[in-house]
This record gives C-alpha cells, structure tokens and sequence, in this order.
C-alpha cells in the first residue's frame, strides 16, 4: 500500500509548487529550501519510499529520471558549467521524505561532496 507524501500531493497538483517538468513517469519541482540557485528535486510519480526500495522493474523509470534530469539542467543553463545529482537514502543518509527522489543543484560551484570531520 503506498503511503502518502507530501511529493505525492505535489505531483497531483493539490498543493501548490513550482513544477518545471511533468509527464506521466515524473514531476521534477523547485525545492522549497534550495541549497544552490538551481535546486530542483525530480520524483518518480509511483511512490518508491527509498532507494532501497528499487526494483528490477524501477529500471526503466529511473533511467528516465536521469534523461529529465539532464534535460532540466540544460533548460536551467548549467549543463555546461556542471551540476550534481544526489540521493539521499534513510535517515542516516539525509532523507526527508520518504518518496524516493533525485536533487538536481548548480548554478555555482558546489565544492567537495562530503566535509570532513574532525
């Protein structure tokens, strides 16, 4: 049984977000507390609560994020320039919602992946 998520009211369009791109795999949308000026999450429109989640049969739906990722990055100009994708997986891993999604961010230099602890 799917759970409901705030991404799922997002894709059904019963709370308001700035969507970017929709089509009947995926909704990608600006996030609400962007870490970079282009900070775009991309959500498969079938609940996946994790990555841990995906199956064989989520190989085609996931490869089409990343097509809509790099699609959204070139309409975003900073295709060139570079850009990160990012999962984050459990609580360990960052994830806030639990609707699998994929963070697209640039627009500037974004530095190392991890910062090292002490």
């Amino acid at each position: 049984m799917a759970a409901e998520t705030i991404f799922s009211k997002i894709i059904r369009r019963e709370i308001p977000s700035e969507i970017v791109f929709q089509d009947d795999q995926v909704t990608a949308f600006r996030d609400i507390n962007p870490q970079a000026p282009v900070h775009i999450l991309i959500v498969p429109n079938r609940w996946i609560p994790t990555a841990n989640d995906v199956g064989a049969d989520d190989e085609q739906l996931l490869g089409h994020l990343f097509v809509v990722a790099s699609q959204i990055a070139a309409q975003q100009g900073i295709a060139e320039s570079g850009y990160r994708l990012l999962v984050n997986c459990n609580r360990d891993g960052g994830q806030e919602v639990f609707h699998l999604h994929l963070h697209l961010l640039g627009g500037r230099q974004l530095g190392p992946m991890l910062l090292r602890q002490s």
